[in-house]
């Protein structure tokens, strides 16, 4: 059994929380009040009744700590050197259509470093969490990321370019590529709960552009604690704030890099 940090527990306790609104705006989906952040992008009650929980949890327990959250942006000590990277609810859409796959994501970074990280799915009751230097957890099982080394056999998630957020030729022949060479490709609408999957052996692996810190905060430390390899697309360091992700297998990584050059010169105007 995982021995859990005073920090997880925080996580964990806030998390919770949160997620008991969340069960029942989900049972009530129909009444929720929704805005719109972009032409297929959504906010609802449920995000923002969430937001709220974990900040007020989260700041109870830790003053001093800065936040990014999706819904507010960044707020309490500028000069802070911890900070809490918030998705109160990652998967809206799923969510508003009532499909049950969804996450709360919550991230503790340290002087620019993640070193504590919580993924928790309320519909499975999944909970994932890592420490830096302590291992990746699901709902205190050590979890590692898979042993396979061949993209024959691998499977990998993704994310779909959606109404006004482009890029759909160059996804369309990245997706091709993979197609052609792995043993398939899923969509499953949260990036956090994609990682986690990464970390889980789940996925094999997973590649997306256009995400922000707190889409993929958590989960690149779970699939780091988990053994597995994370950077940009391009195979380079990865920023949190760059916007491209790929995460694999130790082994995969060098042969998902190359497919998806192979993929971007094809897609290159001649």
């Amino acid at each position: 059994m995982a021995t859990r940090s005073a920090v997880i527990n925080v996580m964990m306790r806030a998390a919770d929380k949160a997620a008991r609104g969340l069960k029942r705006d989900f049972g009530e989906v129909s009444a929720l009040q929704v805005s719109r952040k972009g032409p297929a992008d959504f906010v609802s009650t449920a995000d923002l009744r969430a937001e709220k929980v974990l900040r007020e949890e989260l700041r109870r327990a830790r003053p001093d700590y800065g936040f990014l959250m999706e819904e507010s942006g960044a707020s309490g000590k500028s000069d802070a050197a911890r900070r809490w990277i918030v998705d109160p609810l990652d998967g809206t859409t799923n969510f508003l259509h009532g499909l049950p796959h969804f996450a709360i994501s919550i991230a503790l970074e340290e002087d620019g470093e993640i070193i504590a990280g919580l993924v928790y799915d309320p519909a499975k009751d999944d909970l994932f969490f890592a420490e830096k230097g302590t291992g990746a957890y699901l709902n205190d099982r050590r979890i590692r990321v898979s042993g396979r080394t061949r993209l024959a056999e691998a499977v990998f998630g993704t994310g779909i370019p959606f109404k006004g957020t482009g890029g759909e030729e160059a996804f369309t022949a990245e997706l091709q590529g993979f197609m052609r060479e792995t043993a398939g490709v899923r969509r499953l609408g949260a990036a956090s709960l994609d990682l986690a999957y990464v970390a889980a052996g789940r996925f094999d692996g997973f590649w997306e552009r256009g995400l922000a810190a707190w889409d993929i905060a958590a989960g690149v430390l779970l699939v780091r604690e988990a053994g597995g390899y994370v950077s940009a697309i391009d195979g380079s360091p990865l920023r949190l704030d760059g916007g491209s992700i790929l995460a694999t297998t130790d082994g995969l990584h060098r042969p998902v890099t190359e497919l998806l050059a192979r993929a971007a010169r094809e897609n290159s105007p001649a």
